[in-house]
């Protein structure tokens, strides 16, 4: 109850902010409401090759850092916070003016406002595929209030547009969303891009080589968990069983650890002797799946990038059972996902040293999620924004 009252206030004073930003003209630039990374750089360095044209980016504290130092003159990284009053009215301001808003995530603010009439919204998401459920599939929904489905019913609505990589996720975007396949346009996901461009390969990976020397010389696994609710340290019940890693595979390999964003405290690292590296603050994923040999991971959507490069994945999905009741996934799990699954620290030891990998499936896996990613995505995003705002003109 407190909860629904918090955002009940918050959208009422959203409202009344956003109506009287409206007043003011609007101005020929496009806003980035930003809440991932990786999409939105490629989009936004893309734009600056092709157009003069402004842009806002509004961000949260982790991606604030990231882009501060890195827009080009004249535009502009906001704190999109409301623990920041000024530079949050400043957000809803440019917000309000603005003829073109990107969008990466779900805001809950699109429930209180009302854009200008022209103004299109287009959602690039923060995913090239899905394993877990969200929008109106996600298990949880069926717990909410009738208030919050009112909600989520007008956030989705303001969608005019959504990118994808796949016919694969565009159904999935029609389910989780409940929007017509006339507002799918097929892209393909500039986040994937990266994987077409070999110096940019070959350049991180000496980065890492030159910092971290052992890597040249040892085998990598990459272990990337999702990020599961009430749970914040996951450093106090860690899932996987590190010195039995150590000690099967010590001798040939090294683990690199990338947990998600939301985890506060820190792995303690120092008893497994150089086995493990913590990279959970290291800000670009795609730069570690270039590096490492296998990948370790869960209900994440990173095996959809992984992929590109057509190296053996292992699946740990330790709380299955938990988080079918509690998520859900677009089909089953054994089914959907690109390789073995394992249910403990053995079974994933087992796996590497019998290397139980079957790459025509991983092959498959990539073809039918990946169609449209082909490495011009973020040229097909950006001339679509371009063409967006010259019909609005």
């Amino acid at each position: 109850m407190a909860r629904e009252l918090a955002i009940y206030l918050y959208l009422k004073l959203f409202s009344f902010l956003f109506i009287i930003a409206k007043l003011f003209p609007m101005q020929k630039k496009i806003v980035f409401c930003v809440s991932f990374i990786e999409n939105n750089m490629y989009i936004y360095q893309e734009l600056k090759k092709q157009s003069s044209t402004s842009c806002i980016i509004l961000a949260d504290n982790r991606t604030y850092s990231f882009f501060q130092d890195k827009v080009h003159d004249g535009d502009k990284v906001i704190q999109f916070i409301p623990k920041k009053p000024i530079s949050f009215i400043k957000s809803i301001y440019h917000l309000a003016t603005s003829p073109a808003i990107v969008l990466d995530n779900y805001f809950g603010f699109l429930s209180a406002v009302q854009f200008k009439e022209g103004v299109k919204k287009l959602q690039i998401w923060h995913a090239n595929g899905a394993i877990k459920t969200f929008g109106w599939k996600d298990a949880s929904v069926e717990k909410r209030s009738e208030q919050s489905k009112k909600r989520f019913a007008k956030v989705y609505s303001q969608f005019d547009y959504i990118i994808s990589g796949s016919e694969t996720m565009s159904q999935i975007f029609q389910e989780a969303f409940s929007i017509s396949k006339e507002k799918i346009i097929h892209t393909g996901i500039p986040r994937t891009d990266i994987f077409f461009d070999k110096q940019y390969i070959e350049s991180t990976k000496e980065k890492l080589y030159k910092k971290y020397a052992i890597f040249k010389h040892k085998k990598i696994i990459l272990y990337a968990p999702t990020f599961r609710e009430n749970e914040e340290d996951i450093s106090e019940v860690f899932p996987l069983n590190i010195s039995y890693l150590k000690q099967k595979l010590g001798s040939d390999y090294i683990l690199l650890i990338k947990l998600h964003p939301s985890i506060n405290k820190k792995m303690n690292i120092n008893q497994y002797d150089g086995f493990v590296y913590d990279f959970s603050d290291y800000a670009l994923i795609n730069d570690l799946l270039f590096i490492s040999d296998i990948l370790i991971t869960d209900y994440s959507s990173i095996p959809f990038e992984y992929s590109f490069l057509q190296k053996p994945m292992i699946f740990y999905p330790y709380d299955l059972e938990e988080y079918t009741r509690t998520r859900g996934f677009w089909t089953d799990y054994d089914s959907l996902v690109p390789g073995p699954v394992a249910y403990n620290t053995e079974d994933i030891v087992e796996n590497i040293i019998n290397s139980s990998f079957n790459m025509e499936q991983l092959d498959y896996f990539h073809q039918k999620w990946n169609t449209y990613s082909i490495g011009e995505s973020s040229k097909n995003v950006v001339a679509f924004i371009l063409d967006m705002i010259d019909k609005e003109k």
